[in-house]
Protein backbone atom coordinates (compact mmCIF):
# COMPACT_ATOMS: atom_id res chain seq x y z
CA UNK A 1 0.00 0.00 0.00
CA UNK A 2 1.39 2.75 -1.49
CA UNK A 3 0.94 6.17 0.92
CA UNK A 4 2.32 8.82 2.58
CA UNK A 5 2.89 9.47 6.11
CA UNK A 6 0.43 12.38 5.83
CA UNK A 7 -2.17 9.91 4.50
CA UNK A 8 -1.86 6.86 6.74
CA UNK A 9 -2.01 9.38 9.34
CA UNK A 10 -5.58 10.88 8.01
CA UNK A 11 -6.51 7.35 7.26
CA UNK A 12 -5.79 6.21 10.86
CA UNK A 13 -7.77 9.36 12.62
CA UNK A 14 -4.86 11.41 13.97
CA UNK A 15 -2.99 14.30 12.83
CA UNK A 16 0.76 13.10 13.05
CA UNK A 17 3.21 10.58 14.63
CA UNK A 18 4.43 12.91 17.44
CA UNK A 19 4.89 16.32 18.75
CA UNK A 20 8.08 18.02 17.53
CA UNK A 21 10.84 18.73 20.04
CA UNK A 22 10.98 22.05 21.61
CA UNK A 23 13.86 24.22 20.84
CA UNK A 24 16.09 26.14 23.04
CA UNK A 25 17.60 29.45 22.45
CA UNK A 26 20.59 29.27 24.90
CA UNK A 27 22.24 32.63 23.63
CA UNK A 28 18.88 34.34 24.21
CA UNK A 29 18.30 33.04 27.95
CA UNK A 30 21.61 33.28 29.32
CA UNK A 31 21.76 36.92 27.95
CA UNK A 32 18.39 37.68 30.07
CA UNK A 33 19.31 36.19 32.80
CA UNK A 34 22.51 38.68 33.09
CA UNK A 35 20.01 41.66 32.47
CA UNK A 36 18.20 40.03 35.41
CA UNK A 37 21.03 39.95 37.74
CA UNK A 38 22.12 43.25 37.14
CA UNK A 39 18.63 44.98 37.46
CA UNK A 40 19.08 43.37 40.98
CA UNK A 41 22.01 44.67 41.94
CA UNK A 42 21.48 48.00 40.94
CA UNK A 43 18.09 47.55 42.57
CA UNK A 44 19.86 46.80 45.83
CA UNK A 45 22.67 49.63 45.84
CA UNK A 46 19.62 51.81 45.39
CA UNK A 47 18.25 50.82 48.33
CA UNK A 48 21.57 50.91 50.40
CA UNK A 49 22.23 54.32 49.29
CA UNK A 50 18.74 55.52 50.46
CA UNK A 51 19.58 53.82 53.91
CA UNK A 52 22.92 55.85 54.07
CA UNK A 53 21.66 58.66 52.98
CA UNK A 54 18.40 58.55 55.87
CA UNK A 55 21.70 58.40 58.57
CA UNK A 56 22.60 61.93 60.64
CA UNK A 57 26.33 62.27 61.38
CA UNK A 58 29.46 61.02 60.43
CA UNK A 59 30.05 57.59 59.53
CA UNK A 60 30.92 54.92 62.44
CA UNK A 61 34.92 54.21 62.11
CA UNK A 62 35.34 50.28 61.89
CA UNK A 63 37.31 48.91 64.48
CA UNK A 64 40.56 47.93 63.81
CA UNK A 65 41.53 43.87 63.87
CA UNK A 66 45.30 44.32 63.67
CA UNK A 67 44.45 41.84 60.65
CA UNK A 68 44.16 42.48 57.14
CA UNK A 69 40.96 42.78 55.77
CA UNK A 70 40.36 40.15 52.82
CA UNK A 71 41.69 37.50 56.07
CA UNK A 72 39.55 35.08 56.91
CA UNK A 73 39.06 35.05 60.34
CA UNK A 74 38.14 31.51 61.95
CA UNK A 75 37.38 30.17 65.56
CA UNK A 76 37.18 32.13 68.36
CA UNK A 77 37.39 35.90 68.98
CA UNK A 78 40.68 37.78 69.50
CA UNK A 79 41.05 39.15 73.14
CA UNK A 80 39.11 41.84 74.53
CA UNK A 81 41.96 44.15 73.13
CA UNK A 82 41.80 43.40 69.34
CA UNK A 83 37.94 43.59 68.74
CA UNK A 84 36.46 44.98 71.70
CA UNK A 85 34.18 42.01 72.40
CA UNK A 86 32.72 40.15 75.90
CA UNK A 87 32.03 37.06 74.03
CA UNK A 88 32.03 33.98 75.48
CA UNK A 89 32.91 31.93 71.89
CA UNK A 90 32.30 32.87 68.63
CA UNK A 91 32.60 30.04 65.66
CA UNK A 92 33.07 30.73 62.05
CA UNK A 93 33.38 28.93 59.16
CA UNK A 94 35.25 28.87 56.57
CA UNK A 95 33.49 30.28 53.82
CA UNK A 96 32.04 32.75 56.37
CA UNK A 97 32.57 36.47 56.56
CA UNK A 98 33.44 37.89 59.68
CA UNK A 99 30.86 40.29 61.00
CA UNK A 100 31.61 42.23 63.91
CA UNK A 101 28.82 42.78 66.79
CA UNK A 102 28.41 44.43 69.75
CA UNK A 103 26.40 42.59 71.47
CA UNK A 104 27.75 39.29 73.81
CA UNK A 105 27.35 35.44 72.16
CA UNK A 106 25.31 33.82 73.78
CA UNK A 107 25.96 30.81 76.30
CA UNK A 108 23.69 27.59 76.21
CA UNK A 109 23.96 25.50 78.96
CA UNK A 110 22.64 22.14 79.92
CA UNK A 111 22.23 21.10 83.80
CA UNK A 112 22.69 17.57 83.74
CA UNK A 113 22.90 15.31 87.16
CA UNK A 114 21.03 17.72 89.17
CA UNK A 115 20.97 15.76 92.25
CA UNK A 116 24.69 14.07 91.70
CA UNK A 117 27.74 16.19 91.22
CA UNK A 118 29.18 13.46 88.90
CA UNK A 119 31.60 14.35 85.99
CA UNK A 120 30.56 14.49 82.97
CA UNK A 121 33.19 11.53 81.20
CA UNK A 122 31.86 11.21 77.52
CA UNK A 123 30.31 13.46 75.08
CA UNK A 124 28.97 12.71 71.69
CA UNK A 125 27.15 14.13 68.78
CA UNK A 126 25.72 12.65 65.98
CA UNK A 127 27.01 13.62 62.36
CA UNK A 128 24.01 15.28 62.03
CA UNK A 129 24.28 17.39 64.94
CA UNK A 130 20.84 16.74 66.10
CA UNK A 131 21.32 14.52 68.82
CA UNK A 132 23.67 14.65 72.10
CA UNK A 133 24.81 11.53 74.57
CA UNK A 134 26.22 12.01 77.44
CA UNK A 135 27.86 9.80 80.00
CA UNK A 136 29.20 9.89 83.16
CA UNK A 137 30.37 8.44 86.11
CA UNK A 138 26.98 7.92 87.49
CA UNK A 139 26.73 5.18 84.98
CA UNK A 140 23.79 6.87 83.29
CA UNK A 141 23.60 7.81 79.57
CA UNK A 142 21.53 10.70 78.79
CA UNK A 143 19.85 11.31 75.61
CA UNK A 144 19.38 14.79 74.37
CA UNK A 145 17.24 16.07 71.13
CA UNK A 146 17.54 19.76 70.28
CA UNK A 147 14.85 19.72 67.82
CA UNK A 148 12.33 18.24 70.57
CA UNK A 149 13.30 20.13 73.21
CA UNK A 150 12.38 23.28 74.98
CA UNK A 151 13.68 25.44 77.68
CA UNK A 152 13.56 22.84 80.20
CA UNK A 153 16.60 21.28 79.22
CA UNK A 154 15.42 17.38 79.61
CA UNK A 155 16.85 14.71 78.48
CA UNK A 156 14.24 12.48 76.60
CA UNK A 157 16.14 9.31 77.83
CA UNK A 158 18.09 7.77 80.53
CA UNK A 159 19.60 4.39 80.37
CA UNK A 160 22.14 2.30 82.03
CA UNK A 161 23.42 0.24 79.55
CA UNK A 162 26.71 -1.33 81.83
CA UNK A 163 25.58 -1.71 84.97
CA UNK A 164 27.26 -0.34 87.63
CA UNK A 165 30.01 0.65 85.52
CA UNK A 166 31.95 4.22 84.72
CA UNK A 167 31.13 5.51 81.07
CA UNK A 168 34.44 6.09 79.75
CA UNK A 169 34.18 7.14 76.48
CA UNK A 170 30.64 7.53 73.67
CA UNK A 171 30.36 7.89 70.26
CA UNK A 172 28.41 7.85 67.23
CA UNK A 173 29.32 5.65 64.35
CA UNK A 174 29.36 7.85 60.88
CA UNK A 175 26.13 7.22 59.61
CA UNK A 176 24.55 8.05 62.70
CA UNK A 177 22.85 4.78 63.56
CA UNK A 178 24.50 3.43 66.14
CA UNK A 179 26.41 4.50 69.31
CA UNK A 180 29.86 2.72 71.22
CA UNK A 181 29.75 2.82 74.83
CA UNK A 182 32.79 2.16 76.13
CA UNK A 183 32.57 1.67 79.85
CA UNK A 184 35.10 0.43 82.91
CA UNK A 185 34.41 -3.86 82.19
CA UNK A 186 35.99 -5.61 79.23
CA UNK A 187 32.75 -5.50 76.66
CA UNK A 188 32.09 -2.53 75.00
CA UNK A 189 28.48 -2.37 73.93
CA UNK A 190 26.79 -0.58 70.63
CA UNK A 191 23.63 0.77 70.61
CA UNK A 192 21.00 2.22 68.23
CA UNK A 193 19.84 5.36 68.20
CA UNK A 194 17.48 4.97 70.69
CA UNK A 195 19.10 2.91 73.10
CA UNK A 196 18.64 -0.30 72.10
CA UNK A 197 21.51 -2.79 72.57
CA UNK A 198 22.74 -4.07 69.05
CA UNK A 199 26.06 -5.43 70.10
CA UNK A 200 28.40 -6.80 73.02
CA UNK A 201 31.58 -7.35 72.62
CA UNK A 202 32.74 -11.08 74.04
CA UNK A 203 34.93 -11.32 76.79
CA UNK A 204 38.60 -13.12 76.66
CA UNK A 205 39.87 -15.49 78.50
CA UNK A 206 42.13 -14.23 81.26
CA UNK A 207 44.45 -17.23 81.90
CA UNK A 208 45.88 -17.21 78.16
CA UNK A 209 49.29 -15.66 78.07
CA UNK A 210 49.22 -14.63 74.45
CA UNK A 211 46.13 -11.86 74.29
CA UNK A 212 46.35 -12.28 70.65
CA UNK A 213 44.85 -15.45 70.78
CA UNK A 214 41.70 -14.13 72.81
CA UNK A 215 38.58 -13.43 71.34
CA UNK A 216 37.92 -10.32 73.42
CA UNK A 217 39.63 -7.67 75.91
CA UNK A 218 39.80 -9.19 79.59
CA UNK A 219 40.57 -5.87 81.79
CA UNK A 220 39.18 -2.43 81.85
CA UNK A 221 38.51 -0.14 78.69
CA UNK A 222 40.40 2.85 78.37
CA UNK A 223 38.87 4.42 75.13
CA UNK A 224 37.19 3.62 72.12
CA UNK A 225 36.46 5.04 68.30
CA UNK A 226 34.56 4.40 64.81
CA UNK A 227 36.54 3.45 61.58
CA UNK A 228 36.31 7.30 59.97
CA UNK A 229 35.47 5.62 56.19
CA UNK A 230 33.89 2.15 57.09
CA UNK A 231 30.86 2.40 58.79
CA UNK A 232 30.78 -1.19 60.88
CA UNK A 233 34.39 -1.23 61.95
CA UNK A 234 35.29 0.38 65.94
CA UNK A 235 38.32 -0.02 67.87
CA UNK A 236 39.34 -0.59 71.71
CA UNK A 237 42.00 -0.15 73.88
CA UNK A 238 42.19 -1.94 77.50
CA UNK A 239 44.25 -2.69 80.23
CA UNK A 240 45.03 -5.82 79.15
CA UNK A 241 47.67 -4.31 76.57
CA UNK A 242 46.05 -4.92 73.16
CA UNK A 243 44.55 -2.69 70.72
CA UNK A 244 41.68 -4.14 69.31
CA UNK A 245 39.79 -3.69 65.73
CA UNK A 246 35.87 -5.04 65.83
CA UNK A 247 33.37 -5.66 62.97
CA UNK A 248 29.64 -4.47 63.81
CA UNK A 249 28.54 -8.34 62.20
CA UNK A 250 30.84 -10.20 63.71
CA UNK A 251 30.29 -10.75 67.89
CA UNK A 252 32.32 -13.21 68.06
CA UNK A 253 35.64 -12.74 67.98
CA UNK A 254 37.73 -9.30 68.00
CA UNK A 255 38.74 -8.45 63.74
CA UNK A 256 42.64 -7.42 64.58
CA UNK A 257 44.57 -7.47 67.94
CA UNK A 258 47.46 -4.70 68.31
CA UNK A 259 49.88 -4.87 71.33
CA UNK A 260 51.68 -1.92 72.34
CA UNK A 261 55.53 -2.63 73.25
CA UNK A 262 58.08 -0.84 75.57
CA UNK A 263 61.71 -0.51 74.30
CA UNK A 264 62.44 -3.66 76.50
CA UNK A 265 59.74 -5.42 74.59
CA UNK A 266 57.42 -5.74 77.26
CA UNK A 267 53.45 -5.40 77.63
CA UNK A 268 52.16 -1.54 78.16
CA UNK A 269 48.91 -0.14 78.94
CA UNK A 270 47.25 1.88 75.93
CA UNK A 271 45.37 4.56 77.17
CA UNK A 272 43.87 6.44 74.22
CA UNK A 273 43.51 5.26 70.49
CA UNK A 274 42.20 7.18 67.14
CA UNK A 275 42.01 6.00 63.83
CA UNK A 276 43.97 8.43 61.46
CA UNK A 277 41.33 10.49 58.94
CA UNK A 278 41.55 8.38 55.91
CA UNK A 279 41.40 5.30 58.39
CA UNK A 280 44.70 3.62 57.04
CA UNK A 281 46.57 4.39 60.49
CA UNK A 282 45.53 3.19 63.92
CA UNK A 283 47.44 5.03 66.39
CA UNK A 284 47.46 4.75 70.76
CA UNK A 285 48.89 6.40 73.37
CA UNK A 286 50.49 3.96 76.46
CA UNK A 287 51.38 4.65 79.99
CA UNK A 288 55.06 4.69 79.49
CA UNK A 289 54.36 8.35 77.59
CA UNK A 290 55.03 6.36 74.26
CA UNK A 291 52.66 6.97 70.83
CA UNK A 292 52.95 4.22 68.95
CA UNK A 293 51.23 3.64 65.56
CA UNK A 294 50.45 0.68 63.00
CA UNK A 295 49.04 0.06 59.73
CA UNK A 296 45.72 -0.63 60.16
CA UNK A 297 46.34 -3.59 57.98
CA UNK A 298 49.58 -4.61 59.93
CA UNK A 299 49.30 -5.57 63.26
CA UNK A 300 53.18 -6.90 64.39
CA UNK A 301 55.41 -3.62 63.78
CA UNK A 302 54.57 -0.30 64.34
CA UNK A 303 54.68 2.06 61.51
CA UNK A 304 55.69 5.27 63.75
CA UNK A 305 56.74 5.13 67.14
CA UNK A 306 57.78 7.89 69.55
CA UNK A 307 59.16 6.89 72.80
CA UNK A 308 59.32 9.81 74.80
CA UNK A 309 56.56 11.66 73.26
CA UNK A 310 55.19 12.43 77.27
CA UNK A 311 57.04 11.79 80.27
CA UNK A 312 56.83 7.75 81.52
CA UNK A 313 54.20 6.88 84.10
CA UNK A 314 51.75 9.31 82.88
CA UNK A 315 48.70 8.26 80.80
CA UNK A 316 47.98 10.27 77.50
CA UNK A 317 44.57 11.10 77.53
CA UNK A 318 43.61 11.66 73.68
CA UNK A 319 44.73 11.71 70.57
CA UNK A 320 43.19 13.32 67.84
CA UNK A 321 44.26 14.08 64.17
CA UNK A 322 43.91 17.12 62.03
CA UNK A 323 41.02 16.85 59.38
CA UNK A 324 43.82 17.55 56.61
CA UNK A 325 46.00 14.15 58.09
CA UNK A 326 48.94 15.46 58.50
CA UNK A 327 49.36 16.55 61.99
CA UNK A 328 48.44 14.53 65.21
CA UNK A 329 47.88 16.39 68.76
CA UNK A 330 48.69 14.28 71.77
CA UNK A 331 47.01 15.67 75.31
CA UNK A 332 49.33 13.97 78.10
CA UNK A 333 49.19 13.33 81.66
CA UNK A 334 52.17 15.41 82.29
CA UNK A 335 49.83 18.71 81.68
CA UNK A 336 51.37 19.12 77.97
CA UNK A 337 49.54 19.51 74.73
CA UNK A 338 51.64 18.70 71.54
CA UNK A 339 51.43 18.52 68.24
CA UNK A 340 53.43 15.87 65.60
CA UNK A 341 54.24 15.66 62.21
CA UNK A 342 53.99 11.80 61.91
CA UNK A 343 56.14 11.90 58.77
CA UNK A 344 59.05 13.32 61.32
CA UNK A 345 57.97 11.39 64.56
CA UNK A 346 61.23 12.20 66.32
CA UNK A 347 60.29 15.73 67.64
CA UNK A 348 57.16 17.93 68.63
CA UNK A 349 56.36 20.15 66.28
CA UNK A 350 54.93 22.75 69.37
CA UNK A 351 54.57 22.42 72.84
CA UNK A 352 52.13 23.69 75.15
CA UNK A 353 52.91 23.26 79.18
CA UNK A 354 51.22 24.18 82.05
CA UNK A 355 47.85 22.41 81.36
CA UNK A 356 47.17 20.54 84.25
CA UNK A 357 44.46 17.63 83.60
CA UNK A 358 43.36 15.01 86.95
CA UNK A 359 41.20 12.83 84.74
CA UNK A 360 41.89 10.11 82.21
CA UNK A 361 40.03 10.87 79.37
CA UNK A 362 41.07 14.82 79.10
CA UNK A 363 40.93 15.22 75.51
CA UNK A 364 41.42 18.12 72.75
CA UNK A 365 40.23 18.89 68.98
CA UNK A 366 40.47 20.81 66.55
CA UNK A 367 38.86 23.29 64.80
CA UNK A 368 36.56 22.75 61.55
CA UNK A 369 39.24 24.43 59.70
CA UNK A 370 41.98 23.66 60.94
CA UNK A 371 43.47 26.64 62.35
CA UNK A 372 42.84 25.81 66.18
CA UNK A 373 43.20 23.38 68.42
CA UNK A 374 41.03 23.29 71.96
CA UNK A 375 41.63 21.25 75.45
CA UNK A 376 40.65 21.37 78.97
CA UNK A 377 42.10 22.36 82.02
CA UNK A 378 41.31 20.66 85.45
CA UNK A 379 41.52 22.27 88.72
CA UNK A 380 41.13 21.05 92.34
CA UNK A 381 38.12 21.50 94.61
CA UNK A 382 37.88 25.30 95.05
CA UNK A 383 40.43 26.02 93.74
CA UNK A 384 39.84 28.40 90.87
CA UNK A 385 37.65 27.86 87.26
CA UNK A 386 38.38 24.95 84.80
CA UNK A 387 39.13 26.97 81.50
CA UNK A 388 38.49 25.89 77.99
CA UNK A 389 42.01 26.91 76.05
CA UNK A 390 42.26 28.05 72.24
CA UNK A 391 46.03 27.44 70.57
CA UNK A 392 46.39 28.62 67.10
CA UNK A 393 48.20 25.82 65.41
CA UNK A 394 50.46 27.33 63.46
CA UNK A 395 52.43 29.04 65.90
CA UNK A 396 51.11 27.46 69.25
CA UNK A 397 50.01 31.06 70.82
CA UNK A 398 47.38 30.87 73.32
CA UNK A 399 44.95 32.60 71.18
CA UNK A 400 41.80 32.96 73.31
CA UNK A 401 40.45 30.74 76.97
CA UNK A 402 37.11 31.35 78.56
CA UNK A 403 36.53 29.98 82.29
CA UNK A 404 34.07 27.63 82.11
CA UNK A 405 33.00 27.05 85.62
CA UNK A 406 34.09 26.50 89.50
CA UNK A 407 34.97 22.89 88.28
CA UNK A 408 37.44 20.62 85.82
CA UNK A 409 36.75 20.85 82.16
CA UNK A 410 36.54 16.94 81.06
CA UNK A 411 35.41 16.98 77.55
CA UNK A 412 35.13 18.86 74.72
CA UNK A 413 33.66 18.45 71.59
CA UNK A 414 33.40 21.08 68.48
CA UNK A 415 31.02 19.48 65.99
CA UNK A 416 31.82 21.13 62.17
CA UNK A 417 28.59 21.18 61.12
CA UNK A 418 26.60 23.02 64.15
CA UNK A 419 29.99 25.05 64.28
CA UNK A 420 29.20 25.08 68.16
CA UNK A 421 31.76 23.73 71.19
CA UNK A 422 30.45 21.30 73.37
CA UNK A 423 31.80 21.73 77.18
CA UNK A 424 31.59 18.37 79.90
CA UNK A 425 32.83 18.96 83.25
CA UNK A 426 33.64 17.45 86.54
CA UNK A 427 30.53 18.75 88.65
CA UNK A 428 27.98 17.15 86.23
CA UNK A 429 27.03 20.22 83.78
CA UNK A 430 27.19 19.94 80.13
CA UNK A 431 27.94 23.82 77.95
CA UNK A 432 27.03 24.34 74.67
CA UNK A 433 28.74 27.17 73.25
CA UNK A 434 27.06 28.96 70.30
CA UNK A 435 27.23 32.00 67.95
CA UNK A 436 23.90 33.16 67.12
CA UNK A 437 25.50 34.74 63.39
CA UNK A 438 27.60 32.13 62.85
CA UNK A 439 26.16 28.56 64.47
CA UNK A 440 23.22 26.68 62.75
CA UNK A 441 20.97 24.61 64.52
CA UNK A 442 21.83 22.33 67.29
CA UNK A 443 21.15 24.59 70.91
CA UNK A 444 19.46 27.21 68.74
CA UNK A 445 16.80 25.24 68.15
CA UNK A 446 15.94 25.01 71.62
CA UNK A 447 16.88 27.72 73.32
CA UNK A 448 14.34 30.10 71.87
CA UNK A 449 10.80 27.44 73.22
CA UNK A 450 9.49 28.17 76.60
CA UNK A 451 8.85 26.08 78.80
CA UNK A 452 5.66 23.39 78.21
CA UNK A 453 3.18 23.55 80.62
CA UNK A 454 1.46 20.21 82.22
CA UNK A 455 -2.12 19.85 81.58
CA UNK A 456 -3.14 16.59 83.89
CA UNK A 457 -6.80 16.80 82.55
CA UNK A 458 -5.93 15.82 79.39
CA UNK A 459 -3.94 13.22 80.42
CA UNK A 460 -5.39 9.37 79.88
CA UNK A 461 -4.02 6.16 81.29
CA UNK A 462 -5.93 4.05 78.54
CA UNK A 463 -6.86 4.99 75.06
CA UNK A 464 -10.70 3.81 74.41
CA UNK A 465 -12.40 3.29 71.03
CA UNK A 466 -15.63 4.32 70.96
CA UNK A 467 -18.02 1.73 68.36
CA UNK A 468 -21.94 2.96 68.98
CA UNK A 469 -23.24 0.22 66.69
CA UNK A 470 -21.62 -2.49 67.98
CA UNK A 471 -22.95 -6.08 69.35
CA UNK A 472 -23.93 -6.10 73.22
CA UNK A 473 -21.27 -9.01 73.46
CA UNK A 474 -18.71 -7.16 71.81
CA UNK A 475 -18.98 -3.70 73.19
CA UNK A 476 -16.54 -2.02 75.54
CA UNK A 477 -17.64 -0.21 78.24
CA UNK A 478 -17.86 3.23 78.26
CA UNK A 479 -15.15 5.42 80.41
CA UNK A 480 -16.90 6.99 83.39
CA UNK A 481 -16.31 9.67 85.53
CA UNK A 482 -14.29 8.89 88.88
CA UNK A 483 -16.44 9.02 91.53
CA UNK A 484 -19.21 7.22 89.40
CA UNK A 485 -16.31 4.15 88.70
CA UNK A 486 -15.18 4.02 92.45
CA UNK A 487 -19.05 3.88 93.07
CA UNK A 488 -19.26 0.57 90.80
CA UNK A 489 -16.26 -0.83 92.28
CA UNK A 490 -17.39 -0.46 95.94
CA UNK A 491 -20.52 -2.79 94.93
CA UNK A 492 -18.40 -4.87 93.09
CA UNK A 493 -17.35 -7.71 95.76
CA UNK A 494 -14.08 -9.10 94.45
CA UNK A 495 -12.92 -5.50 94.18
CA UNK A 496 -14.57 -4.42 97.72
CA UNK A 497 -12.88 -7.60 98.93
CA UNK A 498 -11.20 -6.59 102.34
CA UNK A 499 -7.86 -7.72 102.41
CA UNK A 500 -6.64 -11.34 104.44
CA UNK A 501 -5.32 -10.34 107.65
CA UNK A 502 -2.00 -11.66 108.42
CA UNK A 503 -1.72 -15.61 109.79
CA UNK A 504 -1.60 -15.97 113.48
CA UNK A 505 -0.47 -19.17 114.90
CA UNK A 506 0.23 -22.63 113.05
CA UNK A 507 -2.58 -21.96 109.88
CA UNK A 508 -5.83 -20.48 109.53
CA UNK A 509 -8.08 -20.21 106.94
CA UNK A 510 -6.15 -22.28 104.32
CA UNK A 511 -3.39 -20.58 104.90
CA UNK A 512 -0.44 -21.33 106.88
CA UNK A 513 2.71 -19.16 108.94
CA UNK A 514 6.42 -19.76 108.52
CA UNK A 515 6.94 -23.13 109.34
CA UNK A 516 10.24 -24.57 110.28
CA UNK A 517 12.16 -27.52 109.28
CA UNK A 518 9.99 -30.56 111.47
CA UNK A 519 8.11 -33.60 110.03
CA UNK A 520 5.30 -31.93 111.90
CA UNK A 521 5.04 -28.61 110.28
CA UNK A 522 5.35 -29.84 107.02
CA UNK A 523 2.76 -32.27 107.85
CA UNK A 524 0.81 -28.80 108.91
CA UNK A 525 1.73 -26.61 106.14
CA UNK A 526 0.57 -29.26 103.86
CA UNK A 527 -2.95 -30.08 105.73
CA UNK A 528 -3.48 -26.36 106.81
CA UNK A 529 -6.01 -27.38 109.77
CA UNK A 530 -8.37 -24.69 111.02
CA UNK A 531 -9.15 -25.68 114.58
CA UNK A 532 -10.74 -22.54 115.42
CA UNK A 533 -14.35 -22.97 116.92
CA UNK A 534 -16.37 -20.12 115.25
CA UNK A 535 -19.53 -21.40 117.75
CA UNK A 536 -20.98 -19.37 120.65
CA UNK A 537 -19.33 -19.90 123.57
CA UNK A 538 -23.06 -19.83 125.76
CA UNK A 539 -24.67 -21.92 124.02
CA UNK A 540 -21.50 -24.61 124.07
CA UNK A 541 -21.94 -24.38 127.73
CA UNK A 542 -25.60 -24.38 128.06
CA UNK A 543 -25.82 -27.36 125.84
CA UNK A 544 -24.97 -29.63 128.76
CA UNK A 545 -27.49 -27.98 131.27
CA UNK A 546 -30.51 -30.46 130.57
CA UNK A 547 -28.95 -33.24 131.18
CA UNK A 548 -27.25 -32.33 134.61
CA UNK A 549 -29.92 -31.05 136.09
CA UNK A 550 -31.73 -34.35 135.12
CA UNK A 551 -28.88 -36.65 135.99
CA UNK A 552 -26.91 -34.64 138.90
CA UNK A 553 -23.85 -36.47 138.98
CA UNK A 554 -20.64 -34.92 139.73
CA UNK A 555 -21.16 -31.33 141.37
CA UNK A 556 -24.56 -32.14 143.80
CA UNK A 557 -23.66 -35.57 144.89
CA UNK A 558 -20.30 -34.14 145.21
CA UNK A 559 -21.52 -31.55 147.88
CA UNK A 560 -24.45 -33.50 149.42
CA UNK A 561 -22.05 -35.16 151.61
Amino acid sequence: MDTSDGDMASVMGFSGFGKKARTFDLDAIFEQTRRTAIERSQQVLGEQNVIDSELIGPPVPKQSTGLDEDDDLVGPPLPPGYRGSTADVEEDDDDEDVQDDDDDVSVFLFPLHKEKTTNVSALALDPSGARLVTGGYDFDVRFWDFAGMDAALNAFRTIQPCECHQIRSLQYSITGDVILVVSGNAQAKVLDRDGFPVMECPKGDQYIVDMANTKGHTAMLNSGCWHPKIKDEFMTCSNDGTVRTWDLSSDKKHKMCFKPRSLQGKKVTPTCCTYSRDGKLVAAGCQDGSIQIWDRNLSVHTKFHCRQAHDPGTDPSCLTFSYDGKVLASRGGDDTLKTWDIRNFKKPLNVATGLSTFFPMTDCCFSPDDKLLVTGTSVKKDQGNGKLVFFDRATFQKVYEIEVTNASVVRCLWHPKLNQIMVGTGNGLAKVYYDPVKSHRGAMLCVVKSKRKERQAETLTQDYIITPHALPMFREARQRSTKKQLEKDRLDPLKSHKPEPPVTGPGRGGRVAAHGGTLSSFIVKNIALDKTDDSNPRQAILRHAKEASENPYWVAPAYSK
